[in-house]
């Protein structure tokens, strides 16, 4: 038996308005907290998953709005079977 699955209620339940020119869409926005430097510093990271469809030119260097925070992206990678893109960002 097949599993139907509905990507839009994933991002509906957790997540914040999305926008990269004209187009808008629901991301969900995580700041995981890594111990770098033998575990002296903390580093927060910006990391942003979408649907890979909405967005499939997204590269380094583009501008996104995320809850009406303006970020610059530094790395996309499609995450499992592709239908979803992890995006790391940096504040502008």
């Amino acid at each position: 038996m097949a599993i139907a699955e509905t990507l839009d209620s994933f991002l509906t339940d957790f997540g914040v308005a999305v926008t990269n020119g004209t187009t808008t869409t629901t991301g969900i926005l995580d700041m995981p907290t890594e111990m770098v430097g033998g575990g002296m510093v903390l580093m927060s990271d910006y990391m942003l998953t979408i649907k890979s469809s909405v967005y499939p030119s997204l590269a380094y260097g583009s501008s996104l709005t995320v809850n009406g925070i303006a970020y610059s992206v530094r790395e996309v990678r499609a995450q499992d079977d592709g239908n979803f893109t992890l995006v790391f960002l940096s504040k502008v």
